[in-house]
């Protein structure tokens, strides 16, 4: 028998190195991922291959007895399991079915509105890397006993260490076992995985069916790519094979094509209390519920895959069941009910990998089914596949789906139920009704608030709710960023700039209880943000180098990044990114609201008191201007002892207010992401506190602008800035030595410039002088400016500011002396009624 490598290792030089079951456990195909470029195509985890469900099933039940061997029945009594979605959810689940007694939870790309996450992660090489954690028990993580994390394959190993260092640190436990069908790391992987256990203090199991490493000849990347690219180019469609209804109309040519048959659709009657997987925890429970429902769902799946009378193989149809992305538990379950009462079953499931099919049996992927995705994914339309599906002979398809993916997609035309029914003579439908979790009952405010009054700090943070993260909030990766906010995105905020600004300074209303339209750029204003990001990453990737070393260098242990929502995200990201590319550190990020003149988010800080050490703490801000921020945050933490722990220091990208003593530069140079909104910083609004919408126990608010998508380049700013990082590496090294050994004393001299400046121009309200590119770019945004002062001879870091202020008819005054490259004014004693300093009325273009 041809191994399923052959193909791919005799054109590209691919190996399998190790036990000698690793040929019949493993093929090879390729796939057009820039990260790699072979795919391990398992034979017996049901998801690219059909295979047995026995067989599948049995793997993952094998490895749970395994490690119910290891831990000893006292501490597989205390087990939890964790699985990866999407190719390992039914594999993690089977796993927990041979421990016996532990619950089940595995990680989903589909965020479920109204349910906390209690975490979240990146998988490096996938091509979809965004993991959450979706627990409808927000404890279930949290006991002291082993936590067993399944994943089909362990290549590197970097999934697995982000996972445990992530949830160890919220969960301390002593003992971690991985699992995986194959282990495929190499010696510094493995050497990895053991400092990493002395590190954390805890001891890390392996268990897998087999051992080895892949072999790849250097190169190997970039012919992959070129061998996917050659064989897909101009490569034809999968023809749909002629097939015709017995029930042919007489007369029918026999070989006249004909409309596939319609899917039959079958009623389960999935028990209503049982999950239809481990999206949102599985308990011992719900697994004895499913077995007590298994044989009545079986026998209306045998009655409806039963052919007609008059014809039919011999011996029963061949059948495959087909799961869907992540539901994999579910029909494999059904799939062995069907092949315990005598059927001959196959199993696999649709997924969301691109993979090349090449018709040869020394290839794993035979052929592909192409079509649409049908339950509206958070992260928007795309293609979705089925493999070895088409040509695999069989007589019969079950597709089970849950009800979310139940859409006008499924039945289209060019859906996946359409080119099922064009290479299998019958299509049966099962839908598992999808699971959504109970919300939690939420405290009455009143009586929250008496009970939060006699309890210390940590126990009033258990009640608030986990942080937000993309993509259900923010365009960003979940492990990027958490947002101690709560979601305002159904509330009207907006209101015109000039109403605005009327209502704040007449004193009827602060600036944060109502948000400015978001600016949408002209195509002029968007070519001049590309330019300015191209001429600027390497200044702004040196600074994020500054800034994140002097934080590593100056904060023993961990540091926990918190950054001022939200011009200071983008740079928390980055300097995240920065300790992950040069020291392989993932360093907790979250983002909170301060407000001025209201202070930081108080529960926002319980919070983080309650998850993290405050010293810890490093909060980031973009830039400073005059330092209002700085000055809001020290007397915020000065006003409770609750707060004592923090430190008020905010590290910041520029300082050229000179406010701080932790920062990449005091030059004032343009930061792109100052150049626009909500589009380069996640989609996310500026923060609302607003005692309507803001109770005593809640985060402050903000909107997620789901419908700017298009126009949105937060990742864009962070790749750009992020592939600098190599270049600007030794000059950053020899740098900050230079600035840690020098006197980084904040001099205030911006504050000072700015009280000068508001008495010179009679505004006498330092709050309405916005010095430095950044804030003269948020008063050309969002406020009713009144002129701009350049310094005289400023170049290409202007250009933004000018177009804005050309736009809305607001004079550019050059002027010698200045401390910053530019300071915006915004109009004094503003009403639409008032003149600008040309005589006119000041208005929005």
């Amino acid at each position: 028998m041809v191994w399923t490598g052959t193909w791919v290792a005799e054109r590209l030089g691919v190996e399998l190195i190790g036990d000698e079951e690793l040929p019949a456990l493993l093929g090879l195909a390729l796939r057009r991922n820039p990260k790699r470029a072979h795919l391990l195509v398992s034979s017996v985890l049901g998801k690219h291959v059909p295979q047995h469900p026995s067989v599948v099933y049995g793997s993952g039940l094998g490895l749970g007895l395994r490690v119910r061997e290891l831990l000893g029945a006292e501490d597989a009594g205390r087990a939890v399991v964790l699985g990866y979605a999407e190719t390992a959810t039914a594999l993690g689940h089977a796993v927990a079915d041979g421990l016996g007694t532990a619950p089940y939870l595995h990680s989903t790309r589909r965020p479920v509105p109204g349910v906390t996450t209690a975490g979240g992660f990146e998988e490096s090489h996938s091509h979809a890397t965004s993991h959450l954690l979706l627990p409808e028990d927000p404890e279930l993580l949290a006991g002291k006993g082993p936590l067993v994390l399944v994943d089909d394959e362990f290549s590197t190993g970097n999934t697995v260490l982000n996972t445990i260092r992530g949830l160890h640190e919220r969960y301390p436990r002593d003992r971690y076992v991985v699992v995986a069908l194959v282990d495929m790391r190499g010696p510094a992987d493995r050497d990895r995985l053991t400092g990493f256990a002395a590190e954390i203090g805890a001891r890390v199991d392996l268990i897998s069916l087999a051992a080895g490493t892949v072999g790849l000849p250097d190169g190997v990347l970039e012919k992959g790519q070129e061998l996917v690219a050659r064989h897909e180019t101009g490569r034809p469609a999968l023809p749909a094979p002629r097939i015709r209804t017995r029930a042919a109309p007489a007369g029918t040519p026999a070989d006249a094509p004909a409309g596939p048959p319609a899917p039959v659709r079958v009623a389960l009657d999935w028990p209503a209390d049982v999950p239809d997987g481990g999206r949102h925890g599985f308990t011992p429970g719900h697994r004895a519920r499913l077995e007590a429902a298994l044989p009545a769902m079986t026998t209306a799946l045998t009655r409806a895959l039963a052919p007609a009378p008059d014809h039919g193989p011999a011996g029963g149809p061949r059948v495959l069941v087909l799961g869907f992305e992540e539901l994999m538990y579910a029909p494999l379950r059904l799939a062995g009910a069907l092949e315990d009462a005598g059927l001959d079953v196959r199993y696999s499931t649709t997924t969301r990998s691109p993979v090349l099919a090449v018709d040869d049996p020394g290839y794993a992927i035979r052929t592909r089914l192409v079509f649409p995705a049908h339950d509206d994914p958070a992260d928007g339309p795309g293609e979705r596949y089925a493999y070895n599906v088409a040509g695999g002979g069989f007589d019969a398809v079950v597709a089970v789906v849950d009800s979310a993916a139940d859409t006008p997609e499924l039945h289209a035309p060019d859906g996946l139920l359409a080119q099922l029914a064009a290479h299998i003579p019958r299509v049966v439908l099962a839908v598992v009704p999808s699971y959504t979790p109970r919300p939690r009952p939420r405290p009455h405010p009143q009586a929250a608030t008496e009970r939060m009054a006699a309890t210390e700090a940590p126990e009033r943070s258990s009640m608030l709710p986990e942080p937000l993260r993309g993509p259900a909030f923010s365009s960003y990766a979940p492990e990027e960023v958490g947002w101690l906010l709560q979601d305002l995105s159904d509330v009207e905020l907006e209101a015109p700039t000039e109403e605005r600004e009327e209502a704040i300074q007449r004193g009827g209303a602060h600036y944060a209880e109502s948000l400015p339209v978001e600016y949408q750029p002209s195509a002029r204003y968007q070519e001049l943000f590309h330019s300015a990001l191209d001429a600027s990453a390497d200044r702004i990737a040196h600074a994020v180098g500054i800034v994140t070393e002097t934080v590593l260098a100056e904060r023993s242990g961990r540091p926990v990044l918190v950054s001022l929502a939200r011009a200071g995200t983008p740079v928390g990201v980055l300097m995240r990114r920065w300790a992950r590319h040069r020291h392989g550190l993932d360093l907790p990020h979250y983002a909170v609201s301060i407000v001025r003149g209201r202070g930081i988010d108080a529960n926002a800080l319980r919070w983080l008191a309650a998850h993290h050490d405050p010293a810890d703490v490093v909060f980031v801000d973009g830039w400073t201007g005059k330092g209002a921020i700085t000055r809001e945050l020290a007397a915020a933490l000065r006003e409770s002892d609750e707060f004592a722990g923090f430190d008020p220091e905010i590290a910041v990208l520029a300082d050229p207010g000179s406010c701080v003593r932790t920062y990449g530069t005091r030059e004032d140079f343009l930061i792109p992401s100052a150049c626009l909104n909500s589009t380069v910083s996640g989609l996310i609004s500026r923060t609302v506190l607003r005692s309507d919408l803001v109770g005593p126990d809640d985060f402050h608010g903000a909107k997620f602008y789901r419908e700017l998508e298009g126009a949105d380049v937060s990742v864009a700013f962070l790749d750009a800035v992020e592939a600098r990082f190599d270049e600007v590496a030794d000059t950053v090294d020899t740098d900050v030595k230079d600035l840690l050994a020098g006197d980084r004393t904040p001099t205030w001299e911006g504050w000072a410039a700015v009280e000068r400046i508001s008495e010179e121009y009679g505004i006498h309200d330092v709050n309405l002088v916005k010095p430095g590119v950044g804030e003269t770019t948020r008063v050309l945004l969002r406020r009713v400016p009144w002129k701009i002062l350049a310094k005289r001879g400023a170049g290409a870091d202007l250009a933004h500011v000018r177009l804005l202020a050309e736009q809305r008819g607001v004079p550019v005054e050059e002027v010698d002396d200045l401390p910053y490259t530019c300071v915006g004014l915004i109009h004094p004693q503003y009403t639409r009624g008032a003149t600008g300093a040309d005589g006119k009325a000041v208005v929005s273009r």
